[in-house]
């Protein structure tokens, strides 16, 4: 095996990515080097923020390099190994997506029990779970009896925050998703109280119908419209996750904020942003919760599947516009 395929960043997105903005390559593979592995990518997580990274701009997290490799979260099965921790078969979770194969350090990955399904490493038992549930019980500290409105709510991340906060003891959990196959499912499977779509109504009216007596924690994916109609159905005291403005990631312009944003104060609200990355020693409880309510079937999780590295950047291009119903991935 001498050459792979890597998915390359050709141009910096001006507003909504395009297929022109990415580049399949086809490059030489490197010989293997003393404690690294050979890794053939099996799948492949596409998540909202990679869109961040396509701009030349600071942020937390460095933006992807013009005509490079992409990266993001995948799983791989170890081909080759020159570490004695990891042998031909393994299967481990890395960073480096985007491509066919991949070599990295052995102390880089983590092996994991594919009986499990691999790509759920990359969902509920992976980033966005993680992600879901820092932002639910830490971020926004929910308590029993709370009511939760969760905006994106059937995606990777929304739709297992709304199943934390159920098995957590949340009174009322409402989602907003982009249609009405994707609000049935959330009430008719996933177990919200209520969800609607926020394209057939203003937000605002339709989470003041769902929530009557407002809401306790708001789980911000979409920032915008929602995060405005948040803050006015918030009760005193209310918290505030930010996790997400996917609404705003291709915007060209700079987006206002909300504009009742002072109710922050009379209502005492906390609003507060945080990275998945700075909770990782969360990771521990978060799975000895998680890993019962899935084997029992008490949380459940949906996939979205594109075949074919030739077919990520389409698979990224489709999570922007809502395509998705639960994690989008590409089998590769």
């Amino acid at each position: 095996m001498t050459k792979t395929r890597e998915i390359h960043l050709a141009a910096r997105p001006n507003g909504a990515p395009t297929p022109d903005d990415f580049a399949l390559v086809e490059v030489d593979l490197p010989q293997l080097g003393p404690g690294q592995v050979l890794l053939r990518n099996l799948v492949m997580s596409v998540d909202p923020y990679m869109r961040g990274r396509m701009n030349d701009v600071k942020s937390y997290v460095p933006p992807f390099q013009l005509d490079a490799v992409l990266d993001g979260g995948a799983i791989g099965e170890v081909v080759e190994s020159h570490h004695p921790s990891l042998v031909p078969g393994d299967v481990v979770l890395h960073g480096l997506g985007w491509r066919d194969h991949a070599i990295t350090e052995a102390a880089r990955v983590r092996k994991v029990d594919p009986s499990l399904g691999a790509s759920s490493y990359l969902g509920a038992l992976g980033m966005p779970g993680l992600t879901a549930y820092v932002g639910l019980l830490d971020i926004a500290a929910m308590k029993p009896g709370d009511t939760v409105f969760i905006s994106g709510a059937a995606g990777a991340v929304g739709s297992l925050a709304g199943q934390i906060a159920k098995q957590r003891g949340a009174a009322r959990v409402i989602g907003s998703a982009g249609s009405a196959a994707k609000v049935e499912r959330l009430t008719g499977t996933l177990g919200f109280d209520a969800a609607f779509n926020y394209k057939d109504a203003p937000v605002r009216d339709q989470l003041r119908t769902a929530a009557p007596d407002g809401i306790d924690v708001y789980f911000d994916n979409v920032g915008g419209d929602h995060l405005e109609a948040a803050i006015s159905a918030l009760n005193v005291n209310g918290r505030v996750a930010l996790c997400g403005a996917v609404a705003q990631y291709n915007a060209t312009d700079a987006t206002p904020g909300p504009r009742n944003l002072a109710l922050a104060v009379g209502k005492r609200l906390t609003l507060r942003g945080f990275i998945v990355s700075d909770h990782n020693g969360r990771m521990g409880d978060f799975l000895a919760e998680m890993a019962p309510w899935l084997a029992s079937g008490a949380v459940r999780f949906d996939e979205t599947v594109v075949e074919g590295l030739e077919n990520a950047p389409s698979a990224l291009i489709g999570l922007l516009n809502g395509e998705n119903t639960g994690k989008m991935i590409v089998r590769l």
